[in-house]
């Protein structure tokens, strides 16, 4: 089966394949995804449609679409954060500008992925300019992002836009059965969202377990009996701390939710001097304070701050709801 077989993906597939057989295919594409929705498959498929030589492109068999997927095309070029960084720096931009510059391996087509493309800074966002205002012929550009505002409006209006749709549910859960089988995709995609392609590459089973352990911890903190510190020490020591931070946001967003939620009452009550709606709205405040600690925890998580310290403060806060 191929990367992109995805059915929500079916529409911007032959979008692209009617490009590369009229001869249109763009050599400035933003591909505006949802994470996890395909993004990087259709990105795939642009590549492997730009560099395959065959009658009926993407083959998939040729040495070409071999290389693609194994990510070892040498006229396949990719751009990412580097290692110790979250950002892709002017430096990168500028080499990348330099490769292209060059006549291809193959003497034919050159492509270029940056993802994220919102990672970019300023400096290497307009270094990136003059590339696509002067591509040279055979080059494909692909911007990927889930964040096009993220991006200086003169990057993306010279790149063709192409925007991935967001699976339903059911969607979603029949195409994992079909590439993994059985398992509890429902639980996965809880904690991920419509996430389906990062879904793909994980062990479902511990995600569904670790959402449970979440859950079953929360009651207790709802009852008084969760060991705070010694829970938090736990988590934050984990190498699953960024899923355990999902699970937890998502059953922040879930309390937010029901809370917005208008709730019918007797005008006595309403107007009563000990009305419920003061007590829901404190608790409203304390869950979207928390979640801001959460969001801004999941941003640090791979700083040095104290994990720990930081997991103790966001339930402490819970507590108090």
């Amino acid at each position: 089966m191929a990367e992109w077989d995805a059915p929500w993906l079916a529409a911007a597939v032959q979008q692209l394949r009617r490009a590369h057989a009229a001869g249109r295919l763009p050599s400035a594409l933003l591909i505006h995804e949802q994470r996890g929705t395909g993004g990087s498959a259709l990105a795939q498929l642009a590549a492997q449609l730009a560099l395959c030589r065959a009658a009926t492109a993407p083959c998939g068999e040729c040495r070409d679409c071999r290389l693609v997927r194994s990510g070892q095309h040498p006229d396949f070029i990719r751009v990412a954060p580097m290692e110790d960084s979250r950002l892709i720096r002017v430096e990168q931009i500028r080499d990348l500008r330099e490769q292209l510059a060059l006549t291809s391996h193959a003497g034919g087509a050159s492509v270029a992925l940056i993802a994220p493309a919102d990672a970019m800074n300023a400096n290497a966002a307009n270094a990136l300019l003059k590339t696509l205002e002067e591509p040279r012929a055979g080059v494909t550009l692909i911007l990927l992002t889930s964040m096009p505002s993220a991006l200086p409006a003169t990057v993306v209006s010279r790149c063709q836009r192409l925007r991935v749709a967001v699976p339903e549910r059911a969607a979603a859960i029949a195409w994992l059965e079909q590439r993994r089988g059985t398992g509890p995709w429902e639980a996965v995609l809880d904690v991920l969202g419509e996430a389906p392609f990062e879904a793909l590459e994980i062990d479902a089973a511990e995600v569904a377990r670790l959402q449970a352990e979440t859950h079953a911890a929360l009651a207790g903190l709802d009852a008084g009996t969760l060991d705070i510190t010694r829970t938090a020490e736990a988590w934050g020591r984990a190498a699953s701390l960024e899923l355990r931070l999902a699970c937890l946001e998502n059953w922040l967003t879930s309390r937010i939710e029901e809370g917005m939620r208008p709730v019918r009452q007797p005008r006595e009550l309403r107007s009563g001097a000990h009305s419920p709606a003061a007590r829901s709205e404190l608790n409203m405040t304390r869950l979207l304070r928390a979640l801001d600690g959460l969001h801004e925890l999941r941003r640090l998580r791979l700083s040095s701050i104290n994990r720990p310290l930081a997991l103790e403060v966001l339930l402490r806060e819970l507590a108090q709801r």
